[in-house]
């Protein structure tokens, strides 16, 4: 195993440099995945998350940039040389052999001895739950059964560089995706190896990933581990794309530590020395950290979502909408609704970016 390191990889189809950033699918990245740890990438269909994925894997040559496996410079070099594996969208297995002859075919392509070929399908059918159909051929199995063997064929090398999934619970049945991902989750605990899942699904992200690649329109732009990725969004596209709802956006002035919202203050946790008074901002909050209450903001309550477990008011602050929780047991007075904002948990934008404050004492910020 090896570190991977992105050194400005970009790409643009087509060939040429493209005469403006607009023009790459891809935009210039630098990162390092390190060895033994589970990413993902996460962003909308088109947002460049699959190209990355194929130039890592060798099945596109970037336009700029190098690729690292180690110390050694892949960037040319064809799939076979890269000793990685991959996982498809849709299962790529062979009919006509048997479970178990599917997950030792990478091994006995490599000339491993049979006696560990043995060990290591069944070690790898008991990661997946596969021991009581390895002796069938694959042709009679559900398409949830045939992923896992798919998946089982990417896992059961132990000397790759990295295991590479694009988007790899597909097809399978949503009541089962769950179960999957809890032990996608256990094998990589188990296999210590470099993994790389692609998704749109926040939920399979998040419980897949060490740490998560926000991508939106070719760029990353945020890198960091789900509780990052929630409790402090360095973009707005990341407040907005994280959350089920995604992160509320206030525009406003700022004034020191209080956010100016039409004729109300909004208090934050932090002061903006940086920010002159009168500067244009967004104030981001989660909806978990707005709640109706008997004080606060005033506003006018559009609708409530109950969702069971929770529930959510969807609200209008000084002309703008907002999502709120609603504390359990309360029923609101829709003739006098008011939100209150925890200041700790506010965040400052400007131009879609957020800006570092200088945080203040709780009994500051109240």
């Amino acid at each position: 195993m090896a570190d991977i390191t992105l050194d400005g990889i970009a790409h643009a189809y087509g060939g040429g440099k493209p005469a403006t950033e607009a023009g790459y699918a891809l935009k210039p990245l630098h990162h390092v995945w390190e060895a033994g740890k589970a990413y993902a990438l996460l962003g909308p269909s088109g947002c460049g998350k699959t190209s990355l994925l194929n130039i890592i894997s060798g099945l596109v040559i970037p336009s700029e940039g190098r690729l690292l496996f180690g110390d050694r410079d892949v960037t040319r070099l064809p799939t076979e040389q890269r000793n990685i594996a991959q996982v498809f969208q849709f299962p790529v297995i062979y009919d006509t052999m048997t479970v178990a002859e599917n997950l030792a075919f990478p091994l006995k392509n490599r000339g491993l001895p049979k006696t560990k070929i043995t060990a290591r399908v069944n070690e790898i059918a008991a990661m997946l739950d596969l021991e009581p159909t390895l002796h069938r051929r694959a042709r009679g199995l559900t398409a949830d059964a045939k992923q896992k063997i798919s998946l089982g064929r990417g896992l059961v090398r132990a000397d790759v560089n990295a295991v590479l999934f694009d988007e790899p619970l597909t097809v399978i049945d949503p009541a089962l995706k769950w179960e999957l991902r809890s032990k996608l989750k256990a094998v990589h605990r188990a296999l210590d190896l470099l993994m790389i899942y692609v998704t749109h699904d926040q939920v399979e992200a998040l419980t897949f990933a060490d740490k998560v690649v926000v991508m939106n329109d070719g760029r990353a732009v945020q890198i960091g581990t789900p509780a990052e990725l929630f409790e402090r969004p360095e973009h707005t596209f990341v407040g907005y794309f994280i959350g089920s709802p995604g992160m509320n956006f206030l525009q406003g002035t700022i004034d020191g530590a209080t956010l100016r919202l039409a004729d109300q203050a909004v208090p934050l946790g932090a002061a903006y020395p940086a920010l002159k008074p009168g500067t244009p901002v967004k104030l981001g909050v989660r909806p978990d950290y707005v709640r109706l209450g008997p004080s606060g903001l005033p506003a006018q309550l559009r609708r409530i979502d109950d969702l069971g477990r929770k529930r959510l008011a969807h609200v209008v602050v000084g002309g703008q909408p907002m999502v709120a929780t609603i504390p359990p047991g309360m029923t609101p007075d829709e003739t006098n609704i008011r939100v209150q904002v925890d200041p700790a948990r506010t965040h400052i934008y400007v131009d879609e970016h957020r800006v570092e404050g200088e945080r203040l004492s709780q009994g500051k910020a109240a």
